[in-house]
C-alpha cells in the first residue's frame, strides 16, 4: 500500500436522523493519520453533507427539489468538513477540502486540473477530503452517495487501493434482509458473474447510493489495476483489520487488463451525446481488430451532437429489431448532422462530399470498447 482512497458513505457518517456517528468517524480519522504517519499518502471521499444540513434545519425528511438539497449541502458542508479537520489536526495530520462537480470530472481540462491538484496536496503531505458540490450542481446530486466520485479520485491520483465503508459486511448473493440464507461473496474476479445477483439499490433514509453503486466503481476502479474492497465501516475493527491485512468485506482485485487513464475518463466520466449505429462488420473490426470507426460502416445516427462530443457505438444486425447495447464510446470526428449526410459512404466520397474532413468517423485512439 503507498497511496489509499478511503470513502465514507452518508450511513457511515451520520445516523437516519442525521447525528453525526462521532466515534465512527473519530475511528476512521485514526486510521487515516495512522496510515499517514506511516508514509502513506491517503484521501478521503465523504458523503453527509446533506444529512448534516437536513438534521440542522431539523427537516423531516430528506428533500427530492433539486433547489432544497442544494440548501441542504452549503447547510451542512462546512459543519461536516469542520469535523473531519479538527479529528485530523488533532492527530497530527494536515487536511484540506475540495469539493468536485461532475464537470470536474467530465470537461477533460478540469479533470487534468482536478488531478494536478490533488497531486500536490499528496506531495505536501496534506490529506484531501472531498465532497461533491452539491451547492452549484445543475443535475440530481449525482454521483450516487459519491461512490462514482471516489472511483474517479482513485484513478485520478493512481490509488493502489480504494475502500468504500458502509453499513453492511460487504456484497451479499442476496439482500440478507430478505434471504436468511444469503451469503458474503468474499472475493469478486469477474464482474459478469453478478449479473444473476440481486444487487440492491436501497440505501438509508439520508443517503443516495446502495450497493449497486458501490459494485459499479469497483468495476471502474478495478479497470484502472486498482485493488477495491468494501468494508463495514461501522463495526468496530473491520476497517483496522483490512489495513493490517485481515480479510474483511469483499474484495475486488485489480485486473490485468487495464485502459490508460484517458480511455478511463472517457468510459466513466465523459457523458455521451448521442448514439451512432453500426453494422455487424463494422462492430467485428472493433471488437476484433481494435479497427477506427469509419462512415461506411454507419447506418444510423441518433441524437444531436457536435465533433468532439462522445458519443456510444452500438450494432444494429439484419433481421433484428433494436438496438443491441453499446459496444464501444468514442470521441465523434463529425457532428451528428455531418455524419448523417456521409454514413455509409467509402472514404473517397467522403472526402469529396466534407472536403477537409477526416477519414475516421472516431478514431481507434480516441475510442474505448467495452
Amino acid at each position: 500500500m503507498r497511496r489509499v482512497v478511503m470513502k465514507l458513505g452518508s450511513s457511515i457518517v451520520a445516523d437516519d436522523r442525521g447525528e453525526l456517528r462521532d466515534e465512527t468517524l473519530a475511528r476512521a480519522c485514526d486510521a487515516v493519520a495512522a496510515l499517514h504517519a506511516d508514509g502513506h499518502e491517503v484521501v478521503v471521499v465523504t458523503s453527509g453533507a446533506i444529512a448534516r444540513g437536513i438534521r440542522v434545519m431539523e427537516l423531516p425528511a430528506r428533500p427530492t427539489a433539486i433547489g432544497e438539497l442544494q440548501a441542504a449541502s452549503a447547510i451542512g458542508q462546512g459543519k461536516l468538513y469542520r469535523v473531519y479537520d479538527e479529528l485530523l489536526r488533532d492527530r497530527g495530520t494536515t487536511s484540506a477540502q475540495v469539493l468536485l462537480t461532475f464537470f470536474d470530472m467530465s470537461a477533460r481540462t478540469h479533470y487534468l486540473n482536478a488531478r494536478q491538484t490533488l497531486r500536490t496536496l499528496l506531495d505536501w503531505r496534506v490529506v484531501p477530503v472531498i465532497n461533491e458540490n452539491d451547492t452549484t450542481t445543475t443535475d440530481e446530486i449525482s454521483f450516487g452517495d459519491n461512490d462514482f466520485l471516489a472511483a474517479q479520485v482513485a484513478i485520478l491520483v493512481s490509488a493502489d487501493l480504494l475502500i468504500l465503508l458502509t453499513d453492511t459486511d460487504g456484497l451479499f448473493s442476496a439482500d440478507p434482509r430478505h434471504y436468511p440464507e444469503a451469503h458474503l461473496l468474499r472475493e469478486v474476479t469477474d464482474f459478469e458473474s453478478l449479473d444473476d445477483i440481486e444487487i440492491g439499490r436501497t440505501t438509508s433514509p439520508l443517503g443516495s447510493g446502495g450497493m449497486r453503486s458501490k459494485v459499479v466503481a469497483a468495476d471502474m476502479a478495478t479497470a484502472a489495476g486498482i485493488r477495491t474492497v468494501i468494508c463495514n465501516g461501522l463495526r468496530p475493527g473491520a476497517l483496522e483489520g483490512l489495513l493490517a491485512g485481515r480479510m474483511e468485506g469483499t474484495d475486488f482485485p485489480p485486473r490485468a487488463a487495464r485502459y490508460s487513464s484517458f480511455k478511463l475518463w472517457l468510459k466513466y466520466a465523459k457523458p455521451a451525446r448521442g448514439t451512432i449505429v453500426i453494422d455487424a462488420g463494422a462492430a467485428r473490426a472493433l471488437r476484433e481488430s481494435g479497427t477506427s470507426l469509419l462512415p461506411v460502416g454507419v447506418v444510423d445516427v441518433l441524437g444531436r451532437f457536435d465533433a468532439g462530443d462522445a458519443v456510444e457505438i452500438a450494432e444494429r444486425r439484419d433481421g433484428e429489431e433494436g438496438l443491441r447495447p453499446a459496444l464501444a464510446k468514442g470521441i465523434a470526428n463529425y457532428s451528428a448532422d455531418e455524419l448523417r449526410d456521409v454514413k455509409g459512404l467509402k472514404s473517397d466520397a467522403v472526402r469529396s462530399r466534407l472536403p477537409g474532413g477526416t477519414e475516421e468517423a472516431v478514431h481507434r485512439d480516441y475510442l474505448v470498447v467495452g
